[in-house]
């Protein structure tokens, strides 16, 4: 029975696909998303969606080098097997086996630079918004300065960074991470230049950034005043940390800058009217929709 000599050598699987086995049921080890004890719901952080995206990043990392030698292996000990039971060598079946190991690993390696590459692009832009996240938990102060900083909120299908109500208004502030080119010499380039639709860093430019901070802004704004009746004043806010950022051609709907002192630039802004009924509105709302407390200056 011809059927034999190709279901026999499946026997030689049988460890690998154990192995396999244990592998993907351990893919969910990093994980590091943690819910709250009182109501169930994620505890966020800033950048938690990067948090998020780091660990599906490791994850991926973690299965392609568990898996990938697994995988690879296999055609070659089926091939090995097919030695075994054959009753005449085929080269040409076996050189078969061989070229699809070769083709694993071509596969494999190149998933793994992929995964590599994703990570450290993650942990850069991670870094970036825990250093503007830090630097806004400077506003919060006693209770004669009410304001408020939300951080990972859903919006739009999507989610804004961070979100700052402060006695004038409200920000919505995104964080880019850009990396700094360096010149021939050894140096780092670090200016970027603003204008009113997009930004020009040494070597390229870009628009993307400032279109999507302005329709957040624009977004926050409808919705902030479909939700407590009021007008919301609402101003978008872009950070670029690492950057010297000159802004004197920028936009006058947004606020471009790299981070630093942020807090203190927020505290003196006033982008429009904004009584006490509406900010307490403004904060309630967002503390509904974060679902998770945020605690108020003390």
């Amino acid at each position: 029975m011809a059927w034999l000599e190709y279901l026999l050598p499946l026997i030689f699987l049988f460890p690998l696909a154990a192995m396999a086995g244990i592998v993907v049921a351990l893919r969910n080890l990093h994980d590091a998303r943690v819910h709250s004890p009182f109501d169930a719901q994620p505890l966020r952080e800033p950048g938690q969606h990067l948090r998020n995206r780091l660990d599906d990043a490791f994850a991926g990392l973690y299965l392609s080098g568990a898996l990938g030698p697994i995988i690879t292996l296999a055609p070659l000990v089926y091939g090995m097997g097919r030695m075994l039971f054959a009753t005449q060598p085929i080269w040409v079946e076996w050189a078969l086996y061989g070229a699809l190991s070769t083709l694993l690993v071509l596969t494999f390696s190149f998933r793994l630079m992929r995964d590599f590459q994703r990570i450290r692009r993650l942990k850069l832009g991670l870094a970036c918004e825990l250093a503007v996240g830090q630097e806004l938990e400077r506003l919060v102060r006693p209770q004669a300065h009410p304001f408020y900083v939300f951080h990972d909120v859903p919006a739009a299908g999507n989610r804004i960074d961070h979100v700052v109500v402060t006695p004038c208004g409200v920000f919505v502030v995104e964080t880019r991470a850009r990396p700094r080119p360096v010149t021939p010499s050894g140096e780092r380039q670090h200016r970027l230049v603003v204008e009113r639709s997009r930004l020009r860093f040494p070597g390229w430019s870009e628009r993307k950034p400032l279109n999507r901070t302005r329709e957040l802004a624009h977004w926050m704004a409808e919705w902030l005043s479909a939700r407590t009746g009021h007008t919301v004043p609402v101003m978008g806010v872009l950070t670029l940390p690492g950057w010297q950022v000159d802004a004197s051609r920028g936009p006058d709907d947004l606020l471009v800058v790299s981070g630093e002192h942020l807090a203190d630039r927020l505290a003196d802004l006033c982008p429009g009217e904004f009584n006490a009924a509406t900010h307490d509105a403004v904060i309630a709302t967002l503390l509904e929709h974060a679902g998770a407390s945020q605690a108020p200056g003390e």
